[in-house]
């Protein structure tokens, strides 16, 4: 019979540090990081031959929140220019807002295009 414990490997230990000649500390320093901010994109309405004026405003108050003059002066420019900007957001809300304005047209069976475009800076 065995009267011996087993051994237990020690683990090796970690090299002691030794102090250096007075004066060799190391500074470490602490630089900020330059976050970009997140890239833009404008939602864009583009003007047809069928989408009634007024369901246009009636969509620009509603879904981007401005008063009825504002949303009258985006439809104006999107009748006469081809397409009007509706708002700035970030990429995940602007394709929130496409989606939610293209339903919105076609539950009321209209063709009302809606789009986002990546701003440019």
């Amino acid at each position: 019979m065995a009267t011996k414990l087993p051994q237990i490997p020690s683990s090796p230990k970690p090299p002691a540090l030794q102090p250096g000649p007075p004066g060799d500390a190391v500074v470490l320093e602490r630089r900020p990081e330059r976050v970009k901010p997140p890239q833009m994109y404008q939602v864009v309405l583009l003007n047809d031959d069928y989408t009634p004026m007024e369901f246009v405003v009636v969509i620009i108050q509603e879904f981007f929140n401005k008063d009825r003059e504002t949303a009258t002066q985006i439809m104006l420019k999107i009748h006469l220019d081809g397409k009007g900007v509706c708002g700035v957001f970030s990429k995940d809300v602007a394709v929130t807002k496409v989606d939610q304005v293209t339903e919105a047209a076609r539950r009321n069976g209209h063709p009302l295009q809606c789009i986002s475009e990546p701003l440019e800076s």
